[in-house]
C-alpha cells in the first residue's frame, strides 16, 4: 500500500516521473435486464459502427474471458465482417496465477507474492505460453498430483486456451487499458447502486425502464432525450386526439 501511494503521488521510487495516463473520453454505457447477452453485445457493436462507420480505427474490446461472451463477440465480428482485437482482463489472469502459487507455497508464505509477480511480469511481456510451460514443468519437478496440482493445471489450461487474448505487451506499448476496472465501476454505478438498494423490489419492465433512463443520463443525452419525449407526449396526448375536431382557418 505504501509503495502504491508513493508511486501515485511522487512518481517511481527510482526518481523517474511517471507518464500521465490517458483518460477515457466520450464514454457510452448500456445495460439491460430484458434483452439477452447476444442482443446487448449487438447493441455495443451498433454503437461502435455509428462512431466509426468507415472502420478507420482499430477496435479493441476488453472482456472477462467467459467462453459464451467470446463466442457472441466472434459471431458479431463474422456477421459484420469486422476484425476486433480482444483482451482478457489482466486481473482475471492474476487470479489463476495465485491459484497456481498455492500449489507451491503455504498460504502464509510471503514468497508467494514475489513468485506471482514474476510470472505476471512475464505474461505482461507477451510470454504467457512460456509461463504455462514453466508451470507445468515445475509441477512435474515437484511431483505434484491430484488436488495438490489442481491450481497449476487450471492456470496452465487457462493460459493456453486464452493465449490469443493475452497480447498485453502490444496493448501496453500502445498505451491501451488491460483491465476492466473502469467497466466494472460503471456497472456498479449504473446497475448495482440503483437495483441493489435495501428492500428494493423490481418488476422486469420497471427495472428495464430505470436502467434505460440511467444510461441516458450517464451518457449525457438527457436534455436531447427530454425534448424528444416532450414532443412525443404532445403528439400522443394532444395532437392526435384533437386533430379531427379542430377547425382550421386561413
Amino acid at each position: 500500500m505504501w509503495r502504491r501511494q508513493w508511486d501515485h503521488r511522487h512518481g517511481d521510487l527510482d526518481g523517474t516521473e511517471r507518464t500521465e495516463r490517458p483518460r477515457a473520453q466520450a464514454k457510452w454505457l448500456t445495460a439491460s435486464v430484458e434483452r439477452d447477452a447476444a442482443q446487448v453485445i449487438g447493441t455495443v457493436f451498433d454503437e461502435a459502427e455509428r462512431r466509426d462507420p468507415g472502420r478507420e480505427r482499430e477496435w479493441v474490446m476488453l472482456v472477462d474471458g467467459a467462453r459464451h461472451q467470446l463466442d457472441l463477440i466472434h459471431d458479431q465480428c463474422d456477421a459484420r465482417g469486422l476484425e476486433v482485437r480482444l483482451l482478457i482482463d489482466f486481473v482475471h489472469v492474476l487470479e489463476y496465477a495465485w491459484g497456481a502459487a498455492w500449489c507451491f507455497f503455504a498460504k502464509t508464505d510471503p514468497a508467494a507474492e514475489t513468485w506471482v509477480g514474476e510470472r505476471a511480469l512475464e505474461i505482461l511481456k507477451g510470454r504467457a505460453e512460456q509461463v504455462a510451460d514453466a508451470l507445468e514443468a515445475n509441477a512435474d519437478a515437484a511431483e505434484l498430483d491430484g488436488q495438490r496440482r489442481l491450481g497449476v493445471d487450471k492456470a496452465v489450461c487457462y493460459l493456453r486456451a486464452k493465449l490469443p487474448y493475452l497480447g498485453y505487451d502490444i496493448a501496453l506499448a500502445e498505451r491501451r487499458p488491460i483491465a476492466t476496472g473502469v467497466i466494472e465501476g460503471a456497472c456498479r454505478h449504473l446497475v448495482k447502486d440503483r437495483m441493489d438498494i435495501t428492500r428494493a423490489r423490481w418488476g422486469l419492465a420497471g427495472a428495464e425502464a430505470v436502467l434505460r433512463l440511467r444510461t441516458v443520463i450517464s451518457n449525457g443525452d438527457f436534455e436531447e432525450y427530454w425534448k424528444y419525449h416532450a414532443q412525443r407526449e404532445h403528439l400522443r396526448v394532444h395532437a392526435i386526439r384533437y386533430r379531427d375536431s379542430l377547425a382550421l382557418s386561413a
